[in-house]
This record gives structure tokens, C-alpha cells and sequence, in this order.
């Protein structure tokens, strides 16, 4: 069964380029496209997609609100796209706090030089956060009491996340 995900970021430019990259993976489904957190919000309740990728920097409602509704309403994990600069970094601390699972530089330069490799880590990663995100939801009793969607620290021990060095 294919990893369905919806795509959030208001560029089409970089939508395009997430939407081509993931659907060169076999395992990997785009569902929908979304330009803005509101509109994220209400594909990710009708969709139900078992990943979202989400900028943080949008019009009508940013990455960080749209994450909090989403984890109150229909908790899906979710991967950040961030600029990487003081802000974003900064940004970037939010959005996981707000219950994102993990998150890539936006700039796919940043991950590898080598275009293909940036492509493999993204399909990769996504391919991770659901087969994780899965186990969590088969074996609930295994994170009783550990507030995942409120604590970075028990988000990265329940996802296993390798955070950037």
C-alpha cells in the first residue's frame, strides 16, 4: 500500500518540484496539494494522508498554526520544510514543538550537492515518518502516557528522529 501525502506550500514552483520528486518513489502517493495552512487543514481532514509536508512561511495561515490544528483535529505525521537562517531555525523549533515529526531544509542544495541524493533523502524520509508513525499507531500501549504531540524529547524517542548536526 503506497504512502499517500498531501504537499503544503504556497510556491507551485516547489510544489511541482516535492510532487515529482515523491511520486518518483513506487511507495509514495501525492494525494493533494495545498497553497496555505488553512487549506491544509481542511485537505488533510477530508484526504486523510498518512504524511503531510508542510512549509512554514505561508499566506492566510502559516505552517505553525495549520500543524497545531492539525495534531488537535486529525494528528498526521508531519515534515517541515525550513529556510535555513536564524529565523527559520527558529521557526523550524516551533513547528516541532507544535507537533511536526521532522523537517528537511527547504533549499534541496542544503541537503546534498548531488540533486539525486537530495531526491533519495526526501523519499527516504518520508518512507520513515509513516512507517514509524504506523508502528506507533499499531502498538499504542507500548506510549501510554507519553505526551509524543507535546514533548520534542518523547516525539524523538517514539519516531526514533535522527536530528540535524
Amino acid at each position: 500500500m503506497a504512502i499517500r501525502v498531501l504537499i503544503v506550500d504556497d510556491s507551485r514552483f516547489f510544489q511541482r518540484r516535492v510532487t515529482d520528486i515523491l511520486k518518483s518513489d513506487s511507495d509514495i502517493e501525492v494525494i493533494g496539494v495545498a497553497g496555505n495552512g488553512a487549506e491544509a487543514i481542511e485537505l488533510a481532514q477530508q484526504l486523510k494522508p498518512d504524511v503531510i509536508t508542510m512549509d512554514i512561511e505561508m499566506p492566510v495561515m502559516d505552517g505553525i498554526t495549520a500543524v497545531r490544528h492539525i495534531m488537535q483535529v486529525q494528528p498526521t505525521p508531519i515534515l517541515m520544510f525550513s529556510a535555513l537562517t536564524t529565523e527559520g531555525a527558529q521557526a523550524t523549533l516551533a513547528a516541532l514543538e507544535a507537533g511536526a515529526i521532522d523537517y528537511l531544509p527547504k533549499r534541496f542544495d542544503d541537503i546534498s550537492k548531488d540533486p539525486g541524493a537530495a531526491q533519495k533523502i526526501l523519499c527516504e524520509r518520508v518512507r520513515h515518518i509513516a512507517k514509524e508513525a504506523r508502528t506507533i499507531r499499531r502498538a499504542p500501549a507500548l506510549h501510554a502516557g507519553i505526551p509524543a504531540r507535546h514533548s520534542t524529547e518523547a516525539r524523538a524517542v517514539s519516531t526514533k528522529a535522527k536530528p540535524f548536526t
